[in-house]
């Protein structure tokens, strides 16, 4: 099957906030409008999404560039959300592609992606499309600022 991938669009705001919603992820269309606009001015990202019929969305995926002190630069995936209706019809599949065409396109030999590890069904996947696990860890996030003190 062939699915369209395409840059995204401001338009596409309330379609990513859906999809995003769909895999635990609520937001608001205007976040999701706010985030997006910052990622399509810089270009460390890319931002795709995949045309499913009518207005709808398929999935959508967000690629930014990368640089390690210790590693040096490699393109992460750091966003990949295909909707329950298409999945496993190719369309991970695409988004994937469009980013490791991305990569090479701005000179990078490596592409990274993390998966949660409650999301056991992503890991055959990535596996099949020729990642190797290289590690396992946690994650910690430290809330900063005044509602932080709550």
């Amino acid at each position: 099957m062939n699915h369209r991938i395409r840059p995204a669009q401001l338009d596409d705001s309330a379609e990513i906030a859906r999809l995003s919603g769909e895999l635990g992820y609520p937001a608001t269309t205007e976040q999701i409008r706010q985030n997006l606009k910052k990622l399509m001015a810089s270009p460390k990202y890319l931002v795709a999404v995949a045309n499913a019929e009518g207005n709808r969305l398929a999935g959508w995926m967000v690629v930014e560039r990368r640089v390690s002190l210790e590693s040096g630069e490699a393109a992460e995936i750091t966003g990949l959300v295909v909707a329950a209706s298409a999945r496993r019809t190719g369309v991970g599949k695409a988004l994937v592609s469009s980013a490791e065409q991305w990569t090479a396109r701005q000179g990078l030999t490596a592409i990274r992606v993390r998966s949660n590890i409650t999301r056991a069904e992503s890991h055959p996947f990535y596996e099949r499309l020729g990642f190797l696990r290289k590690k396992t860890q946690h994650t910690y996030e430290k809330p900063l600022g005044p509602s932080a003190d709550r």
